[in-house]
Order: C-alpha cells, then structure tokens, then sequence
C-alpha cells in the first residue's frame, strides 16, 4: 500500500505539470490579449502594461518564470482585477463553492442511494417506477432550466425563499437543489443497477440460505459490493461541484469560484485561466487518489501492489 501510494503521488505531480503547461501554451494560443478587449490602448501604455507583467518576454521565458512561481505556490496576478492575485481570487471564492457543493453532494448521497435501494428492492413495482421517473427528469432537466422553474415556484409564486444572493441558509437552498438534481438522479440510477446485478450473485443467495436477516444481507453484503460504482462517480463530482459551478452560481448570483473560470477565457485573464485550471485539475487527482484508497476498504478483494 505505501509503495502504491508514492506511486500515486508521483504521477499526481506528472499529471499537474502536464495539465500546467497545456494550459500554459492553449492559453496563449488564444487570439488577442488581455489588454485588448477594451478600448485601444496608446502603444506606450500598451508597452508598459505588457512589460509590467512579463507579457513581453519571450514565450520560453514566460513559461519558465510561471512554472517556478508555480513551485513556490505563486499563481501569478490577476490581468482583469487589479488588486487580487490568483491566489486571493481562489481564496475567496472557493469556500464558497465547497460549501453549496458540500450540500449538493450530501443531498445526493442521502437521497440517491436509499432511492437506488428501495428501487432495485421494489424491481418493477409502483416504487421503482416512481424514482426511475424522477431520475429520469433528473437527468434530463438542464440546471438552468430547473434553477429557473425553482425560482419561481418558491421565490415569485410562494415568496418562502430568495431567488439570489448569498450570506444566509435560506440562500443555499435552492441553488444546493438545482445543483444535487443531476448527481442524485444518476447516483440513483446507478445504485438501481448494480444492487440488482450484486443481488442476482451467488454469495447473496449463499447468505439468504444460511438464514441471514433481510437487512444484513442487503446492507452488509449487497450494498457494500453494489456501492463501489457510486464512490467512483463521486471523485470526479466532488472535484466538479466543489470547484464551482458557473451556471447556477452565476444565475443566483454567488460569488464563488466558478464564474471564474469562464470570465476569466473571455477577459484572456491568462493567470486565472492557469490557475483554476491547475487548481481544478489538483481536486480532481486528490479525489481520484482518496476513492482509490477507499475502495479497498469497501471491498478487500481490491489490494494495491507493486504489480497491480
């Protein structure tokens, strides 16, 4: 296990410095700068602006200054806000990000797996109807469309909760719903599936003939097998939802770290765009590495070695 753990580690820090210089030289393959959106700057400001954040040094240059910055944990200013860095602009908006996903997340997992159970435990009955059709729309609703319809119903029509903004519980409720629809309906899918596929096996029937109660044998021996799917959709999710989501924070108006992401490719906010990309991209790796690791304690028959 240790040695498969340093492995990880190094091919973590491969995969970081890979994804840093494709950001690096995409982003520089972008047309224009990003002091040309706006009105055409005299040549001599232009100059100094360029000069003042490295912007005319050579390519190799650039890119050699950024990745040792990156070593020290610097990721630079930002071009489009004049007193943040890339560092303060991660600072304050990803706590923000973390905690509406850390709701989603929870959400999903409280709902979409006792669902996913109940449905596959019910095969074909009214029950298992009633979640695959709410899956189904689960799936099938954007989030921009569900935020909007939720908006209405509860903020316009009803009046019990607000439509945008940020620094109260009431304000996490709708945007945490809109944005646990989608995982929570594929989760239920998902644990429907394979607690059917693990309840067909032969160790469940072994399990029901030795007289086993109901509940330990789903829960012990089928839902401990059939729940290792859901743990690995879980690592990309929890890097999506915690880094930002830029449609439902930008339609309820939360200052999080995903509406970064794309006004940072609009402005050519080259740092912005390398730094939550590589921030991003270190989520994801990290949660990636923690399911691996979980899976072999779901699951003994999973062991990491130095072959496999």
């Amino acid at each position: 296990m240790k040695k498969y753990i340093l492995n990880r580690l190094i091919s973590m820090i491969i995969v970081l410095f890979i994804v840093a210089t494709l950001t690096f030289f995409l982003a520089k393959a972008i047309p224009g700068g990003p002091f040309t959106k706006e009105k055409k700057l005299p040549d001599a400001v232009l100059k100094n602006l360029e000069k003042k954040y490295n912007l005319d040094a050579p390519l190799w240059k650039q890119y050699t200054d950024y990745m040792l910055d990156l070593l020290k944990g610097d990721l630079g200013p930002s071009f489009r806000y004049d007193a943040l860095t890339v560092n303060d602009i991660i600072k304050k908006g990803f706590p923000v990000s973390a905690l509406l996903g850390f709701i989603s997340i929870l959400l999903a997992i409280i709902i979409g797996i006792p669902a996913g159970v109940i449905s596959s435990l019910k095969q074909n009955s009214w029950r298992d109807n009633i979640v695959m059709f709410f899956s189904i729309l689960g799936i099938s609703i954007p989030n921009f469309i569900l935020a909007t319809l939720l908006m209405y119903i509860f903020g316009l029509k009803l009046g019990i909760l607000p439509i945008a903004g940020w620094g109260n519980f009431s304000n996490l409720i709708l945007p945490s719903i809109t944005l646990a629809a989608y995982p929570t309906a594929f989760i239920a899918r998902m644990t429907r599936s394979s607690m059917l596929e693990v309840l067909s096996q032969d160790y469940i029937k072994t399990a029901r003939s030795k007289g086993l109660s109901e509940y330990v044998v789903i829960f012990k021996h089928g839902l401990k097998n059939a729940i290792l799917p859901v743990v690995t959709y879980l690592g990309p999710l929890i890097a999506a939802v915690f880094t930002g989501s830029f449609v439902v924070e930008r339609l309820f108006f939360i200052p999080g770290l995903g509406r970064y992401y794309v006004t940072s490719i609009y402005d050519r906010d080259y740092t912005v765009i390398l730094g939550t990309t590589i921030f991003y991209a270190a989520f994801l790796v990290f949660a990636n590495f923690i399911v691996d690791i979980v899976y072999a304690f779901l699951d003994p028959r999973i062991t990491y070695t130095s072959k496999g």
